[in-house]
């Protein structure tokens, strides 16, 4: 596998990806959050996205967005922490190491920032995501928990770098 900064050629098959990865998670055709998971164009022109393709070629296995300081992708860090956002893994490349290279490069990436911790928020329904989180020494913070829309309620992990 390689880990690389995504490149505009890379944008539309990285919003697939990243829908078939939430898809099971979205109300439907209609949910709004589905433009928002498709829109790779913005988060790698206001954030930093980045992707896991095969040693042997460009298919994108997965992503995600990493929300430096002053980036409007930020929900819930605080200065100093770093954040990361819509971690995708393409449904055909689940259980292949893809989520753990992508937290891993997170954490490097934040590390050599000079952040002293990191954060994310998820939908409590994604236990496996949880599972790689935890496993790369995330803890939850429920006073960070929060929810964008009424009938949306995100819970918050946090790892000290």
């Amino acid at each position: 596998m390689r880990v690389r900064r995504a490149r505009p050629e890379d944008y539309g098959a990285v919003g697939e990806v990243t829908v078939a990865a939430y898809e099971e998670f979205l109300t439907g055709a209609e949910d709004s959050y589905r433009d928002r998971l498709l829109d790779a164009e913005s988060r790698g022109r206001e954030a930093e996205l980045w992707v896991v393709t095969p040693d042997d070629g460009d298919a994108i296995l997965g992503s995600v967005t990493i929300c430096p300081e002053g980036s409007p992708w930020r929900e819930v860090a605080e200065p100093g922490e770093g954040e990361f956002r819509m971690l995708a893994v393409s449904p055909d490349a689940r259980r292949q190491g893809v989520g753990e290279a992508l937290v891993d490069l997170v954490l490097g990436h934040f590390r050599e920032q000079g952040a002293h911790a990191v954060v994310m928020s998820s939908l409590n329904e994604m236990a496996g995501a949880h599972r790689i989180y935890e496993r790369h020494g995330f803890e939850r913070v429920p006073e960070r928990d929060w929810q964008p829309l009424p009938d949306v309620s995100l819970i918050a992990f946090r790892k000290e770098l």
